[in-house]
């Protein structure tokens, strides 16, 4: 099997998401559901093709596609479109669709910037089972925090325009914590707890200081504050979006810095 192959099915996942997003934003047009169906569909079918993409990839590799920026990228990415698909078709919240998808276009478009040679052999560090639990949690917990993000932008264009009701806001209000409730404890078992005991066994020592730990430490703090401040502080609405967005916000600075700052966490 050709490792075009896996590279063929990533891009064909790409073109369909950009249809997606057309849909989506046809459907937020001219207010007629088929048009979110098919986007809702589209998005499905993207996340077919990206399953395809990482089950050959695992299959010429030898081991989860988890071991390059390349693959992180595209598990996060696959995760955002799964939870869209999903929830999308079972709230017929269609317009969060056209707030979610560029989110997604734009994690594939990253990937696709990045080295996409598949590693038969895999240094040291990285051959443990600790691989599949830190980094597909850590991926699946970022891919939620990217599908909050979209809600909270979707809230916040909603509110501004004055065109929602205050039932739709608190809707996607709820929706938003949700899935960052989801994330959350997916983050803290996986990037922290997982990634420290991973460490210990790779390099002798459960924290480092590589930017990658203080980088997962800060986001893992950013959004145990947004849970703080939304249960005991009473923070809903705008300024539970503006978190949200701020939050993966610092996803996003936290994968790129990785790209240049080095450390013991690149690996490519």
């Amino acid at each position: 099997m050709s490792h075009t192959l896996d590279i063929t099915f990533f891009t064909a996942a790409f073109a369909v998401y950009i249809l997606a997003l057309a849909l989506f934003l046809i459907r937020s047009a001219t207010r007629r559901p088929l048009w979110g169906w098919l986007g809702v569909a589209a998005t499905a079918v993207g996340f077919v093709l990206q399953t395809a993409a990482l089950i050959i990839r695992w299959h010429l590799s030898g081991h989860p596609p988890l071991a390059s920026m390349f693959e992180y990228a595209s598990v996060m990415s696959w995760m955002a479109a799964g939870s869209l698909a999903i929830l999308v078709g079972r709230t017929r919240r269609f317009e969060v669709g056209s707030y979610v998808s560029p989110l997604i276009i734009a994690m594939m478009a990253i990937a696709s910037l990045l080295p996409r040679e598949i590693e038969q052999q895999l240094v040291p560090a990285l051959q443990s089972y600790w691989l599949q639990i830190h980094v597909s949690m850590a991926a699946l917990a970022e891919g939620a925090f990217a599908l909050a993000c979209g809600l909270a932008i979707a809230y916040l264009i909603k509110a501004r325009r004055g065109r929602a009701t205050p039932e739709e806001l608190e809707r996607l209000d709820g929706l938003n914590h949700r899935v960052i409730s989801i994330g959350y404890p997916l983050f803290t078992l996986g990037a922290l707890f997982a990634g420290a005991i991973w460490a210990y066994n790779a390099w002798g020592t459960f924290w480092s200081w590589d930017p990658k730990e203080v980088g997962s430490w800060i986001i893992w703090l950013f959004y145990t504050g947004y849970l703080h401040a939304r249960h005991r502080r009473g923070w809903r609405g705008r300024r539970a979006a503006v978190l949200s967005i701020i939050g993966f916000a610092m996803v996003i600075l936290s994968f790129v810095g990785n790209l240049f700052l080095g450390g013991q966490h690149s690996y490519g």
